[in-house]
């Protein structure tokens, strides 16, 4: 949803830009088990929004998809800014 909403991207489109970036198929990020264990894997955080101990959540995911994805997300942005970090 993010691509479709920032880069105005179509919803196949946004699929297929966010599979080649991940290294997957469109089967593959349609997949619920398999996208949790990409999350999961690189540390997106889990979808289920139930952290556990090596879970990452909040901005430190965000971080993380931002880097993946080649996007930028305002509230990382924004983090980045007050934080000194660029």
């Amino acid at each position: 949803m993010r691509m479709q909403i920032s880069q105005k991207m179509r919803i196949k489109e946004a699929k297929q830009y966010v599979a080649d970036k991940l290294g997957l198929t469109l089967e593959e990020i349609c997949d619920v088990v398999t996208m949790s264990e990409v999350r999961e894997d690189r540390g997106f955080g889990l979808g289920n929004f139930e952290p556990y101990a090596e879970s990452n959540v909040g901005m430190e995911a965000k971080f993380k998809i931002a880097e993946a994805l080649g996007i930028k997300i305002n509230s990382v942005e924004r983090f980045k800014e007050r934080a000194g970090i660029k």
